[in-house]
């Protein structure tokens, strides 16, 4: 039996040089790892810029590095800025794979992180997209899987001062899944992050992808929601990367008002919680 392909998606809007280099040295060495094991063949990376023309050549100078032997890598340009979700659909829409990956240009992968999601998906035929075990710059996990949200949590976890957060702790961690987040499979997680995602592609093309009225944040809550009525959402803890975002609290005002926009458009259509 051949092994399976894989196609991926990375969007990027005036990407950092140093953590986009490395964001693709990392998905190169575990597309190397996982084809030398049997768990992959065929790949194919798209690279979705919605940045200016002017700062394309820290892309390219990237792409250049791409090692052939990993798969073919192609960059999609011209689109202008239309949002995370919309430009993953440009590459999911020219995806011809068993598997497809979605990842942040500001992600590094561990050598056999793709290894373990394919490896995941292989084994549970139910498990429509694996989430990774995502750890920070200091080496401690993250929480990204997550309960539903209400809309106290979000503000206690996004905006709230340090005094209010530690008194409501408690909630936080529920949502964060603190209690069953570790170092076990977990085959039934509702929500995940889109800074790192292994799903099925024929799953994802029938469900259209994400839906492009986010423009940004949500749009992967959205998804795993519309996912998890078709087929579970796992958290695979030996599929380790590195995560080198921030959140939208501290990006500007900008960004608060993104978030704000999403949230309102992701509780209205999945329902209202308020505490």
């Amino acid at each position: 039996m051949a092994s399976p392909s894989l196609s991926a998606s990375i969007v990027t809007y005036r990407p950092e040089p140093r953590l986009l280099a490395a964001a693709f040295g990392s998905l190169a060495a575990a597309i190397l790892e996982a084809r030398r094991v049997g768990a992959l063949g065929e790949a194919r990376v798209f690279v979705i810029d919605n940045g200016p023309a002017e700062g394309r050549d820290r892309i390219a100078s990237s792409v250049a590095a791409w090692p052939a032997e990993a798969g073919a890598i192609e960059i999609v340009s011209g689109q202008g800025n239309v949002g995370y979700g919309r430009a993953n659909n440009l590459a999911l829409g020219r995806a011809r794979s068993d598997f497809h990956l979605i990842m942040n240009p500001d992600v590094e992968l561990e050598p056999a992180a793709l290894t373990e999601a394919l490896g995941a998906l292989a084994a549970h035929p139910e498990v429509g997209l694996v989430a990774p075990a995502v750890y920070g710059d200091d080496g401690v996990l993250q929480y990204l899987c997550k309960r539903y949200p209400s809309l106290w949590v979000l503000f206690l976890r996004g905006f709230a001062p340090e005094r209010l957060r530690r008194r409501y702790a408690h909630a936080i961690d529920h949502y964060e899944m603190r209690d069953v987040i570790a170092d076990r499979f977990v085959g039934n997680v509702p929500l995940a992050s889109g800074c790192f995602m292994v799903a099925r592609t024929a799953l994802l093309t029938r469900l259209g992808g994400f839906d492009p009225r986010f423009f940004m944040y949500f749009e992967d809550y959205d998804l795993s929601l519309r996912i998890g009525r078709e087929a579970r959402v796992a958290y695979v803890p030996r599929a380790r990367i590195r995560h080198h975002g921030g959140d939208a609290s501290r990006k500007g005002v900008r960004h608060v008002v993104w978030f704000a926009a999403s949230a309102w458009r992701f509780f209205a259509r999945h329902g209202w919680r308020v505490a």
